[in-house]
């Protein structure tokens, strides 16, 4: 149904200083023409990369953070910002403006032709001089521009067009793209964005009703992890999937987080090659992380799980790729 999970984006106070830690802790690379900001938007985001080439890793990563200012672009933002902090939990250790899906142009056009025949609540910015493109949020309406997860199940997804992101031609090539002369450790793409709901069945449902968006595969049971497990995968092959998850067990990892914290995003995960380069990497940095040697999350495989104190809450993993 999409083609690409835009970003794996994270709400922080201070985005700069939050790439300046990627960087160091991780990284993940950065570039000042990454950096986005706008007059009539007022919001700063960076759009890091795992992997310089966007067609091997088209998923960025993306700190940013919406400033408390008039937002001429789009004066509606704000209370909807608002409504999803809210949603989350102000105290949330991570939070997300949105969970960014690209699609192509004709299907975004019949896409929201089907939203207004099912009558469904969304919003669409004005397109502006600094956007001059479609943005499409569910869940909310410009009278009432307060989010509610009655069409995408709690997963405050947000939707635009494949072609403003202006995508290497090669990013679209059969097979997909795949990284030139690998060093050990080296980051080749974001491979899964976990989320957090409390009822999979019902997101599920939703999605498939409203937004005719289902699993890639059948739902998993992960017992060891105590956790079910549906991933929606994207038409680009190199795209993170969005990893939809409901904890089966309070103590669990992921069921203390969500007993603690509530429903919202989890997991960062990227690939690399040669995983224990990778932690060689990490202990050079001064990075705390913790080596799961044999994690059914990744089918059996070892796995890094970085200590979220580093990057101030955020949770990121290494995988092998």
């Amino acid at each position: 149904m999409f083609d690409l999970l835009m970003s794996a984006d994270m709400m922080v106070p201070d985005p700069d200083a939050m790439t300046e830690k990627l960087v160091d802790k991780l990284g993940i690379h950065k570039h000042e023409r990454w950096r986005q900001a706008f007059d009539n938007h007022p919001y700063i985001a960076h759009f890091l990369r795992v992997h310089k080439s966007l067609a091997v890793s088209p998923t960025r990563v993306e700190p940013q953070w919406h400033l408390d200012r008039p937002n001429p672009g789009d004066p509606l933002f704000h209370d909807f910002l608002e409504s999803l902090k809210a949603f989350q939990g102000r105290h949330r250790p991570m939070i997300t403006h949105s969970i960014v899906l690209a699609i192509h142009g004709d299907k975004f056009n019949a896409l929201v032709q089907k939203l207004m025949e099912r009558r469904l609540p969304f919003r669409m910015a004005q397109r502006t001089e600094e956007m001059p493109f479609d943005r499409l949020w569910l869940g909310v309406t410009p009278e009432n521009p307060v989010y509610e997860p009655s069409v995408d199940g709690g997963l405050c997804i947000e939707i635009m067009p494949m072609e403003p992101l202006q995508m290497p031609a090669d990013t679209f090539a059969q097979p997909p793209v795949q990284p030139r002369d690998p060093k050990p450790g080296d980051m080749i793409r974001v491979t899964a964005r976990g989320f957090l709901v409390r009822d999979l069945d019902q997101t599920l449902r939703r999605c498939a009703a409203n937004l005719d968006w289902e699993p890639s595969g059948a739902v998993q049971t992960l017992q060891e992890e105590g956790y079910r497990r549906a991933r929606m995968g994207f038409s680009l092959a190199n795209s993170a999937t969005l990893d939809i998850i409901e904890a089966t067990r309070w103590d669990s990892e992921a069921g203390v987080y969500l007993n603690s914290w509530g429903p919202g995003p989890y997991y960062i995960r990227i690939g690399v090659h040669g995983l224990e380069a990778k932690a060689e990497d990490l202990r050079a940095r001064g990075t705390a992380f913790k080596w799961i040697e044999a994690s059914e999350a990744v089918g059996g495989k070892p796995l890094i799980r970085i200590d979220p104190r580093e990057l101030d809450g955020q949770l990121f993993e290494f995988e092998e790729c």
